[in-house]
């Protein structure tokens, strides 16, 4: 058997210091952090599920701890250095990312059920969509009329009408760009150039090149990751990623080795951080990068992390919406946590201790932790449901703060 490299201990670490758990949050995070942090990761997932907060914002908090979440609105919808682009799912992304995903736009094919019909029955139905938003500039699906004759729904798509598939479509070929969001977190679209900088809108990176920085990006920010790690990142097969990673080998932006328990090589990024100990304290949202590709959280964390927001909650074996608590470089715990903002409570619903760590020594941490988090949702206060093997100690804790 070939000698590992790394040490698993030390394959969390340089995952977790790529990632900007191997610095002390700010005293007061700024614009700046939030868009450093951006960049570090490469992407946020976006996604509005509204049960604690929606999931984009959570993972800078994760990092940085409590900001104004304006700022992070103010960057990508105003000051326009970020942009909502397909990336890993529907993200947040550098601005400047834009043209790295180009060769995605070129090939988009959106075809929701029932969508193509529409506009076979319907052909002048997508180009007076386009027209109106040129007209009247950024657009909401509940601003246009349905073509007539249709139904305005399509069911089973979670597009959910005509209107909002046919701007998706345009979004997703690069024809329009996302210039804000409204209260109900709906998308406006707008053209791409009255959104996009010039620069960025204009330049041009033939496909190849594009999916090798794309994977750099991916790299960076994984520290030390497999192939399908690294792919998964930005959604690309590994048929497609392998070369790309190779070249990125022969340049010595990565090299290959071994880590410890793992049977596929791992690719180490070549400016990748290796910190002896990290002191980091937090709760991670499920669409956090350092848990949502369930295989590498499953090998670096031994952590099997499933969403079931979708599962009926007869069937649920930890909660709606759960979210693991790092310490150090373990992950100690997952809560279900949300925000009664009626009550003004931020309620765990249940605290699962992971096997091997002690109730006492995760406790104190993690309520410390709650109570920053309820108070950046401008909540009053935690409460703690009697669910879970850690819901005694951390009620305890609670009470004591």
């Amino acid at each position: 058997m070939t000698r590992a490299d790394l040490s698993l201990d030390q394959a969390r670490r340089l995952a977790l210091a790529a990632q900007g758990f191997d610095r002390p949050r700010p005293a007061r995070p700024t614009a700046r952090h939030l868009l450093a942090t951006v960049r570090r990761l490469g992407l946020l997932q976006f996604d509005s599920v509204g049960v604690l907060v929606p999931a984009h914002y959570q993972p800078l908090f994760s990092r940085l701890g409590p900001y104004d979440r304006t700022l992070l609105d103010h960057l990508t919808y105003r000051r326009r250095a970020l942009t909502e682009r397909w990336a890993h799912e529907a993200s947040i992304v550098p601005v400047e990312t834009w043209p790295l995903l180009r060769h995605r736009m070129e090939t988009h094919r959106l075809r929701p059920h029932g969508f193509e019909q529409v506009l076979a029955r319907h052909p002048g139905y997508a180009e007076e969509v386009l027209a109106e938003v040129r007209r009247r500039g950024p657009l909401s699906a509940e601003d246009l009329r349905h073509p007539t004759g249709s139904e305005r729904k399509l069911p089973e798509t979670w597009f959910g009408t005509v209107p909002r598939a046919t701007l998706e479509s345009f979004f997703g070929r690069g024809l329009l760009a996302v210039a804000g969001r409204r209260r109900s977190m709906a998308r406006e679209y707008d053209l791409a150039e009255r959104v996009i900088a010039a620069e960025h809108l204009d330049r041009r990176v033939a496909p190849d090149e594009a999916r090798r920085a794309l994977l750099a990006i991916a790299a960076r920010a994984h520290g030390v990751g497999t192939v399908r790690d690294l792919a998964d990142y930005f959604r690309m097969g590994t048929a497609e990623a392998r070369p790309r990673l190779a070249e990125l080998c022969e340049a010595g932006t990565l090299r290959e080795v071994r880590v410890e328990g793992w049977r596929e090589p791992a690719l180490l990024h070549a400016e990748a951080t290796l910190p002896r100990r990290l002191e980091a304290a937090a709760l991670l949202s499920p669409f956090d990068p350092v848990v949502w590709f369930r295989p590498r959280a499953l090998r670096l964390f031994g952590l099997d992390h499933r969403l079931e927001i979708y599962t009926p909650a007869s069937k649920r074996r930890w909660g709606y919406y759960v979210l693991p608590f790092l310490l150090g470089d373990r992950l100690v715990a997952r809560l279900d946590l949300r925000a009664d903002r009626e009550a003004r409570r931020l309620l765990v619903l249940a605290a699962h201790l992971e096997p091997g760590h002690r109730a006492g020594e995760v406790a104190g941490p993690l309520s410390a932790e709650l109570g920053q988090q309820a108070t950046w949702l401008g909540l009053d206060g935690v409460r703690v449901a009697r669910r879970g093997g850690l819901a005694a100690a951390l009620a305890a804790e609670v009470r004591k703060r």
